[in-house]
């Protein structure tokens, strides 16, 4: 129910960005021994390759949110990957589960990392993309995600963490940072609190990382998804939808891009 609701809105909200010549589809592959099922977006008109960008969910799982985004970044003339990082594209309806879930994929961070880099070889591998130029995207548990791929020396340009949590117990260390770092984080987010922004901030200055972090004067966790006043009505979670914080924080990210790729 939740997923019919959030692509309803989600949709609704993306409508006048549409585009015909937009192609998505589910792409299986496989990390170890477990299936994973992302989802591909492109532009079929344009002619050449294009930069990569990997995109990772938030807690809830690679769902129709996430797949939108993908649609969004192919709108920009990318070509975008949601990649699976629980396996066999299984999502949650409930924040228990969102949370058994997320907690499982930290714990077993190296079994995450070969998902995420698995789903690194499989963008650099499809027919319009250019294997030197690509960034990653990603969405609370996916915007730690990226943060944490670009700490261990990803091959990354650039990452962007939107409203992802910012503190590691493997922080970087000096020079390892390839990728440009922009993190994009919400002022009352309880979630991701000042001390931890400025911890973050000490850790990429320490690690001679090239950053940037915008915060948001009043945006609450998840601020960048239209469903989430409904999911704080419905299960009290302190999240908030803020279309000013989302279409700006959009607007960094593709300038950042712009600049990396």
């Amino acid at each position: 129910m939740r997923h019919a609701i959030l692509s309803l809105l989600f949709c609704a909200f993306l409508a006048p960005a549409a585009n015909a010549e937009i192609r998505g589809e589910t792409v299986e592959y496989q990390s170890g021994d477990t299936v994973l099922k992302g989802y591909i977006a492109y532009d079929d008109a344009i002619e050449g390759k294009r930069p990569g960008v990997l995109v990772v969910h938030e807690w809830w799982g690679l769902n129709d949110y996430v797949r939108e985004r993908a649609r969004m970044l192919a709108e920009l003339g990318y070509t975008a990957l949601a990649v699976d990082m629980y396996g066999d594209g299984k999502t949650a309806d409930h924040p228990d589960n969102a949370k058994e879930f997320a907690t499982a994929a930290r714990q077993n961070w190296e079994t995450g990392k070969a998902r995420f880099m698995k789903g690194l070889e499989v963008l650099h591998s499809h027919a319009s993309v250019d294997p030197g130029r690509t960034a990653a995207i990603g969405y609370c548990f996916g915007g730690s995600v990226v943060l944490d791929m670009a700490r261990a020396g990803a091959d990354l340009d650039a990452v962007a963490s939107f409203h992802g949590g910012l503190g590691t117990g493997n922080p970087a260390k000096p020079g390892q940072v390839k990728a440009r770092v922009l993190v994009l984080t919400g002022a009352a987010d309880p979630m991701v609190p000042a001390e931890q922004v400025a911890g973050f901030k000490k850790e990429m200055e320490d690690a001679g990382a090239e950053y940037r972090v915008v915060s948001y004067e009043g945006a609450k966790h998840s601020f960048t998804n239209p469903a989430a006043d409904e999911v704080a009505q419905k299960f009290g979670m302190p999240v908030g939808y803020d279309p000013k914080a989302d279409e700006d924080s959009w607007e960094q990210m593709k300038k950042m891009l712009e600049d990396a790729l």
